[in-house]
Order: structure tokens, then sequence, then C-alpha cells
């Protein structure tokens, strides 16, 4: 008899969402499920940006350690949360079909003030990548931090005097709290594997895997792997201005992407595309590029403006 797979999640709306989705698949399977709540550092400390918490695995570090515990089999993660370096006894389970990518902006007033790039307008964030695209946009723009899960930043937005904030589109989605007055931010590089979902499990639990491989959506997994490269290689973690997005076109991957400045100083991007056959290497040689176009003398001032703060 199969055992009962026991998925562990943070207790959030949408992290709920997602561990919920993973429990109809797999339960439409033919497993059984029960849902196992583990929250981490991340969602408890929010006063502080995410970049200035200094913690590897600021989401994932208590399911991680809940897993290898024996208290959960299988765990689910927003996957651009996840570091590129899983725990050695851990291992990709699955990755789901990707939703929307894009991030939007959920607007307080009308968009007039997008419309002109000279406007002056406070927008809130807690997102590195996110602030600097937006400042390179909008030069007199100021940034107020902001943080939580997405309830709550809704609910913070509209308590202060900002003008909107910017969120994951898929996020909103998910859990029916997408505003009718937001605006999509299609000029915006989102995150790498944004709007995508990932299973680990441990590399011994044979029939953990064997059920989240079910799950499996190839064409997401391949486009991911490319964006996690590049932002490996680049030596950013999840907090990093980092952007990446790469999609298939037939029997191409298209990518694009790069490092955001934190400053006036110059983002360094890169537009490519290869065969779809050299997808295991085409993240790590477009951020090698990158590196040796300025990223690398970038990555290290953003590196140290981070450690300063």
């Amino acid at each position: 008899m199969c055992k009962t797979i026991r998925i562990g999640t943070r207790s959030s709306q949408l992290a709920l969402w997602q561990a919920n989705k993973v429990k109809a698949l797999l339960e439409e399977n033919g497993f059984a499920t029960e849902l196992v709540k583990v929250d981490g550092h991340g969602d408890q400390d929010l006063s502080k940006p995410l970049h200035q918490l200094g913690t590897v695995g600021l989401f994932t570090k208590n399911l991680d350690d809940a897993m290898l515990e024996g208290k959960i089999d299988i765990a689910v993660h927003s996957l651009k949360d996840v570091p590129t370096d899983l725990h050695p006894n851990i291992t990709q389970a699955a990755v789901l079909e990707r939703g929307e990518h894009h991030d939007v902006i959920v607007l307080k007033e009308e968009v007039a003030f997008l419309e002109d790039r000279n406007s002056i307008a406070t927008i809130a964030t807690g997102s590195l990548r996110r602030k600097a695209q937006w400042l390179a946009r909008y030069k007199n723009h100021s940034i107020a931090p902001l943080r939580g899960n997405v309830n709550t930043r809704l609910s913070k937005l509209q308590s202060n005097n900002w003008l909107g904030a910017i969120f994951a589109k898929a996020g909103l989605e998910r859990i029916d709290l997408l505003p009718k007055n937001h605006k999509v931010l299609d000029w915006m590089i989102p995150s790498p594997a944004q709007g995508a979902i990932m299973i680990t499990a441990l590399k011994e639990d044979e029939e953990s895997l064997k059920a989240c491989f079910l799950l499996n959506h190839k064409t997401t997994e391949i486009c991911v792997e490319v964006e996690r490269a590049f932002m490996k290689t680049l030596e950013g973690g999840c907090t990093a201005p980092i952007g990446a997005k790469a999609t298939i076109k037939g029997d191409l991957i298209h990518f694009e992407g790069g490092i955001y400045s934190l400053d006036e100083s110059t983002n360094v991007l890169i537009e490519e595309e290869t065969s779809i056959d050299n997808y295991k290497t085409f993240g790590q040689s477009l951020a090698n590029k990158v590196l040796g176009n300025g990223g690398k003398e970038l990555m290290a001032k953003i590196l140290k403006s981070i450690e300063n703060e």
C-alpha cells in the first residue's frame, strides 16, 4: 500500500494555494496526501528588506529541516525563492507548468502618472530587481520598502501614501486578489523562475520522487533551469537585482535578462537565442558573457552596497 505523502508548505494564503494544487494533482493520480504547515524566518521577520536578512534559503530552510527530520515527505515552493544550491540530500522532484511570469503594479489612482517618465511619485516594493528597473524608467520616483505576504502588502498599500506597489501577477491571480486597478509591466524582466512552482523531496525517497515526476512540466523545467543557471553563474542570490526570462519557440530557446544597477550606472543586459539542444549550458554561457561585459564589476559593487546597508 502506498504511503500518505506529507506535503510541507508555508502557511501564507499563496503558499497554501500552491500546496493544495500539488495535493489535488497527486490525488488525481491516486496518491493519498496531507498538508503540514511549516513557517520560516522570512515569514516572521518583516522589519527588514529581504536582502538585509542575509539568510540563504530564507523561505525554504525550515521546510528543508522538516524534510531532513522526517516530518514531511515533499515541500512545495515558489521556485523564485529557492536557492540554486539545494541541500545535498534534497533534490528537485518536479516543476509544475509555469503560470503568469509578469510583474504588475497595483495602483491607488489612475495610470496617468505612469505615462510621464518625469512624474514624481512613491512606489512600494521590497525587491531590488524591481526597484532598479523602476528607477531606471522613472528617475524622479521614490521607492518605499514593502515586506509581508500578498495580503499584508496589499493592506499596506491602502494605508500608506504610495501611488502603487509592485507584485508578481501570478501570486495575485492564484488567490483571486488581482485588483482591477492594475497595470501589467511587460517591460520589466522578471525574477528567474518567477511564476513557477517547485516540489522538492529527499534523494533517497524513491516513492515520493516517482509520484512527483508525474506532475513535472518539461518545457517549464528547461526554461527555469536556464534562468537559474544564469543567476547562479552571476553569483547572485534570490534577492539580487537579476532578471531572467527564457521562452521556447519551436526548436529555439529565447532569453533576455541581466544585472540591474542600484544607482545611476549602466545595467548589463543580454538577449540571445539558441537551439533547445544547448539548454544545459545556455544559462551559464549567457552569464559569462554578462560578467565579461562589465557584469563582474557591477555585481561586486551591488554586493558591497548590500553589505554596507
